[in-house]
């Protein structure tokens, strides 16, 4: 999810409030509020949980709302942080991966730190990982996720690797366990589906989460549809290196979701450094718009309609 601000900087509530609904429209299945996009690095605890409470009560039961929120160094700081998240009645909450090894020191200290924050936290609260790219991107080794699903503990996987055979890897490794493997990349995102990859949690769910939920469960009789719609989604994506994500909150700000694209990620004018960024979105938009339009054609009995912006 995304963290809409006021012009003042403080968090727009009435904003926040919309982007849910957006999601809950746009065939969203589960909400991972107070994660990278949320810019958590840049919120108070106080913000962190105040967000992650606002979505649980407004979600109100609709669909499941995990959330993450540890960015300290200090272990014992981040086992106060994901307390006060999980206390907000979030369905999960998802432990950043560099996180458990700050320091880059290695598994030992990742296992350490793995156990320490499992016995700190509810063992019936479902639990979530994320290989966070920021402050910097740790894969989990094979071993190390072998150790989470043995605990039992994890739920997801929010799969940062790129890598396709990492993912069919990791599927493999989880089958018949509670884990479920989350690709975040839409470069491979209709591969991973097919390879068992529970869905898409990638940043550009928040432009078009219906057309990847149609990938997932509406396309198999249409391959052809979902072949094309596929590399529209990964070119989309790429616009992602044009300053998001304020790009996606100029996108909200046009369908009239946010009232302001502030952003405390980005401290500079991303019209300026990227000049073809808004006719960059334009194109984006056409072509949402184009596969919205060519999916609810289509008989009602195969595929369930979406709706527009």
């Amino acid at each position: 999810m995304l963290t809409p601000f006021r012009e003042s900087g403080d968090v727009d509530y009435a904003g926040l409030e919309r982007l849910i609904e957006w999601y809950a429209a746009h065939r969203s299945d589960a909400l991972f509020a107070v994660a990278q996009s949320s810019e958590m690095q840049f919120l108070t605890l106080a913000e962190r949980v105040a967000i992650a409470r606002f979505v649980v009560e407004k979600v109100a039961g609709r669909m499941p709302v995990v959330a993450s929120g540890h960015i300290s160094e200090s272990v014992d700081d981040q086992i106060e942080e994901l307390r006060a998240v999980a206390d907000t009645g979030v369905q999960g909450v998802v432990l950043v991966t560099n996180r458990l090894d700050p320091k880059r020191e290695g598994p030992e200290v990742f296992r350490s730190n793995l156990h320490r924050m499992l016995a700190a936290l509810p063992k019936e609260l479902p639990l979530g990982l994320y290989e966070c790219p920021a402050p910097y991107r740790r894969l989990l080794s094979d071993d190390e996720l072998k150790a989470c699903i043995d605990s039992g503990r994890f739920v997801m996987l929010k799969d940062v690797s790129c890598d396709l055979n990492t993912v069919v890897r990791r599927v493999a490794m989880a089958q018949g366990s509670p884990l479920k493997i989350l690709n975040a990349n839409a470069a491979i995102a209709w591969d991973a589906m097919k390879a068992g990859a529970a869905g898409f949690n990638g940043v550009f769910n928040n432009f078009h989460p219906d057309l990847y939920q149609w990938l997932r469960s509406d396309s198999a009789a249409y391959p052809e549809l979902a072949a094309e719609l596929s590399t529209f989604l990964v070119l989309a994506a790429v616009s992602e290196a044009l300053g998001y994500p304020v790009l996606a909150k100029i996108y909200h700000q046009r369908i009239g979701t946010f009232s302001s694209i502030r952003c405390r990620a980005i401290d500079y004018d991303v019209r300026e450094r990227f000049w073809a960024l808004d006719a960059v979105l334009d194109k984006i938009v056409a072509g949402t718009d184009n596969f919205r339009a060519r999916i609810n054609a289509l008989p009602l009995d195969e595929s369930r309609p979406i709706a527009p912006h």
